[in-house]
């Protein structure tokens, strides 16, 4: 683990154990084991911490959407592997997600409109995928996009509140079956069966 990755370890662990606000500089480079200067080499402020815990997630899972797209699988697929893909790294990262969650809004405005402004993006990626698949036909148009896109992300946002790894189901095993559940409502049922 290089400097910059201790650094982020240690703050993610110490905002989980006592918050953002109860963290200081000090202890972060204390858990660290590495000294301020090392700190402020890779950040400028505390709060760029808390930025840098989500945003490191959200980059792996938007190159993860990147790399699943660019495969042009089928539809159902593709939806398959994304939400594999979210769920996976989300449960991977429960406490960086449960920081976020609880810290988030102590960002500053510029910081948290380029984080909404990335996830909208990977949104309208994820709802491109199931529009373009309901208008060719391969997915049933009952549902919107916008609220086959709400029930996985309301899914794999909260898994940091439930979700255990020594738990009676691996994130792979949810992960296959939400995706059942999303590709089971978006299936084109024939005469009501």
């Amino acid at each position: 683990m290089n400097t910059r990755e201790k650094v982020l370890a240690a703050a993610e662990e110490l905002f989980a154990e006592q918050g953002y606000d109860a963290t200081s500089v000090q202890q972060v480079v204390a858990r660290a084991g590495v000294t301020k200067g090392a700190l402020y080499h890779y950040f400028s402020a505390k709060e760029d911490l808390l930025f840098e815990i989500y945003n490191s997630l959200f980059t792996e899972q938007t190159a993860g959407l990147d790399r699943i797209v660019a495969q042009h699988s089928d539809p159902a697929t593709t939806i398959r592997e994304i939400i594999d893909d979210l769920v996976i790294t989300t449960a991977a990262r429960t406490r960086a997600v449960t920081v976020f969650g609880r810290e988030g809004s102590r960002l500053d405005a510029q910081r948290w409109q380029t984080l909404q402004a990335a996830w909208r993006r990977y949104q309208d990626r994820v709802r491109k995928v199931i529009r373009e698949a309901q208008e060719s036909g391969e997915f049933s148009s009952t549902t919107s996009p916008e609220v086959v896109s709400w029930a996985i992300f309301g899914f794999t946002n909260d898994i940091h509140t439930w979700y255990r790894p020594d738990g009676p189901k691996s994130a792979a095993v949810i992960a296959k079956e939400l995706a059942d559940f999303v590709l089971n409502g978006l299936s084109k049922k024939e005469d009501g069966k």
